[in-house]
């Protein structure tokens, strides 16, 4: 639920900064600063509460701790890669597949009711999942778009 507000609250603000500041508002890019922001966000988590991040990973997958800084740090590349005109487009695609690839955790972890802040397994369980997946798409159309 946070990066989603993260993504919106992000998304208005670029807009009225463009407006407040240009006079012209480029949806796509306030889209791609807003899936920045969000992009950002959550790799702190990666760092923050690396034990809990590793709890979502499915549990036959070697290099956990490695692959939670390794996702934080993807992220940031990702975040990056979207503000500048020549890797908008490539690093789109490898976003949504990021997006798709990191899918199976999320499920996981809803699965095993995994609250990766804490790290117990106290989390929102499969319910979870009828916000979880939308949200994921949401996250791949919104990548999608941002960069055509």
């Amino acid at each position: 639920m946070k990066p989603l507000f993260v993504l919106l609250i992000s998304f208005g603000l670029a807009i009225f900064a463009m407006k407040l500041l240009a006079h012209h508002i480029d949806f796509a890019r306030a889209a791609r600063i807003a899936m920045s922001a969000m992009l950002l966000f959550t790799a702190i988590g990666h760092f923050a509460f690396p034990r809990g991040m590793m709890m979502i990973l499915l549990p036959f997958i070697p290099f956990r701790l490695a692959l939670v800084y390794i996702t934080g740090i993807i992220e940031i590349m990702a975040a990056i890669g979207l503000q500048i005109a020549s890797l908008k487009n490539p690093t789109a695609i490898l976003l949504i597949i990021f997006f798709i690839l990191v899918l199976p955790a999320n499920i996981y972890a809803a699965a095993k009711h995994i609250d990766y802040q804490t790290g117990k397994e106290d989390g929102k369980g499969l319910n979870y999942l009828w916000f979880r997946i939308p949200l994921q798409i949401l996250f791949i159309i919104w990548t999608w778009m941002s960069t055509q």
